[in-house]
């Protein structure tokens, strides 16, 4: 066993003394050793429920003979994170917990790790963990929230309220409607319900093979969500048996497999970001390209919310994403053949999944599009790429040209949408907000949010080399790369220039003329970091462009 390293022979006596001090017993210390890798806390409230599923996943441990042995990570709520400095920090906090975790990993070699996370970066931070270790591993979500209802029973969640700040602002709606907003939106413990980052983290999950069937869509608060950290507690014993690995599963089979999920869900756009992160530590490189390839020939099946007025437990009744990699495999848009956490094949695991509502996962032969929920992008103002969820475009607005009103900051521009400062037609530029320029690449959800809130989303359009909630709907179009503090030309657009957007062809394009550009970038002068100190400065001096995952340098 690889955890003998701590507690086999002669020369560990004291290592077992210590375990004896934590109260482990010499038959406990002797079986396999399994790290509870636990990212609760009591200010996310995905994660606020987690301790009783790590005693969960104990339990299954120990009924398979394993002895469990838990830590904790950090997390960040980007809601809450959302619109002050704090959200600088939440893309950054991905790397500190796959650093932790592989810590934790090292300084303990365990036989096997269970994973137990629930929000945005938490869950992309472990899996690259998870890859980096290369023991034994299962990723276990908190499972979504429940959507709220308001008097008139009309389904709303997060992204409801944030968007009746917007309403608010114009007043479309009064202090009493947004206070409904405020207090019904959010019912419970869980990842936020719609088809935001955290649960299409979590539904890939799933896709990539790295969590048993069910993970991305059982309710939080659903006594199967209970029987399923048990299970996952069981059989991560059975990969600690077989020695099953993280990299056997996570093969670019399993990632196409995830990119395959990912359109027909018409996931967040920041699963652009985390995939090629993920991937890396199994030194796959998945581009940018890839993604539209895979676009190009897989529908979109599923309308969530912000898509739709949908949201997971939706999904989760008419069958999960076991019913819709059933659908997939139906046209050969799957790799059915690979092993995943479960111990099965893909075929093996969705032999017996049905779709059983065909208004929430429309059949394979009946999408809502020919091609994928997510675009990438490219053109003269994104060489690199960019990325929009196109399932959640009004169809007017897949092509759209109009005047760039520019902005360096988040903050300018949400003070310029409040002030009813931008009109239809415009496109609004929000620039130096990327991993380096922000730093950090916060989400912009307030803006997008305002816009529709204001009844703009059909009339004007946003681009930025930040990124975006998973909640953003519209033409928000997101990770322009290169980013503006690399010089990238987004950095170049001025005032009242025209931009031309055109998501069926994928292209952007600046329409100034190409030396004009060379020239304006030839005059740019690179302006200093907007933070100077601690964990942010030294982020933005090892990350690198959203269009490769915003990972850290090698060097």
């Amino acid at each position: 066993m690889r955890s003998d390293q701590m507690k086999k022979g002669l020369e560990r006596a004291p290592h077992r003394s210590l375990f004896k001090a934590l109260g482990y017993t010499d038959e406990e210390i002797s079986r396999p050793i399994v790290a509870i890798a636990n990212s609760f806390n009591e200010v996310i409230p995905g994660h606020k429920h987690l301790r009783e599923l790590a005693e969960g996943v104990k339990a299954g441990v120990r009924m398979a003979g394993g002895t469990p042995m838990e830590f904790n990570t950090i997390g960040v709520c980007d809601g809450i994170a959302m619109g002050h400095a704090g959200m600088k920090y939440s893309l950054p906090s991905r790397e500190l917990i796959a650093d932790s975790v592989e810590i934790m990993g090292t300084g303990y070699p365990f036989d096997g790790l269970v994973c137990i996370c629930g929000c945005d970066k938490i869950v992309p931070g472990m899996m690259m963990a998870m890859l980096r270790l290369n023991v034994p591993a299962i990723l276990l979500s908190g499972g979504p929230m429940y959507a709220g209802r308001t008097r008139k029973k009309a389904s709303i969640d997060l992204i409801t309220v944030f968007e009746g700040v917007g309403a608010k602002a114009s007043g479309k709606i009064g202090d009493a409607d947004l206070s409904e907003l405020e207090n019904e939106a959010c019912p419970g413990c869980g990842s936020c319900a719609g088809m935001f980052t955290a649960n299409s983290m979590n539904c890939l999950s799933e896709a990539i093979g790295f969590s048993l069937p069910g993970n991305g869509t059982v309710p939080a608060v659903s006594a199967k969500r209970q029987r399923l950290a048990k299970l996952s507690g069981m059989k991560i014993m059975e990969l600690v048996a077989k020695d099953i690995k993280p990299r056997d599963i996570a093969t670019i089979k399993a990632f196409e497999n995830a990119m395959a999920v990912e359109m027909a869900l018409g996931s967040s756009t920041n699963t652009v970001l985390h995939l090629p992160a993920i991937a890396n530590e199994a030194k796959i490189k998945l581009d940018l390209r890839l993604f539209n390839e895979m676009s190009e020939k897989t529908p979109n099946l599923c309308k969530i919310s912000p898509a739709g007025k949908q949201h997971i437990e939706d999904l989760d009744m008419a069958g999960g994403i076991q019913a819709v990699m059933a659908e997939l495999a139906k046209k050969d848009l799957l790799n059915i053949g690979i092993m995943t956490a479960s111990g099965q094949t893909v075929k093996e695991n969705i032999k017996d999944a049905r779709n059983s509502d065909p208004e929430v996962i429309r059949p394979i032969d009946s999408p809502y599009t020919k091609d994928g929920g997510l675009a990438i992008l490219f053109g003269n103002i994104a060489p690199d790429g960019a990325v929009v969820k196109k399932s959640a475009v009004a169809d007017n607005m897949l092509t759209h040209e109009g005047p760039a009103r520019v902005f360096d900051s988040e903050d300018d521009a949400m003070k310029a949408i409040m002030n009813h400062k931008i009109m239809k037609g415009d496109v609004v530029v929000i620039r130096y907000e990327g991993p380096k320029g922000g730093p950090g690449m916060r989400e912009m959800l307030g803006p997008t949010s305002a816009i529709v809130g204001e009844g703009l989303d059909k009339e004007v359009a946003l681009i930025t080399d930040g990124r975006f909630s998973g909640g953003t709907r519209g033409a928000a179009i997101g990770h322009i790369s290169p980013e503006a503090q690399e010089g990238g030309p987004i950095a170049a657009v001025k005032e009242g220039d025209r931009i031309r957007i055109d998501i069926p062809n994928r292209s952007i394009e600046l329409i100034v003329p190409a030396n004009e550009i060379e020239k304006r970038l030839k005059e740019w002068k690179r302006p200093d970091y907007k933070v100077k100190h601690g964990y942010l400065y030294r982020y933005a001096k090892q990350v690198t462009s959203a269009s490769t995952g915003a990972v850290f340098k090698n060097d």
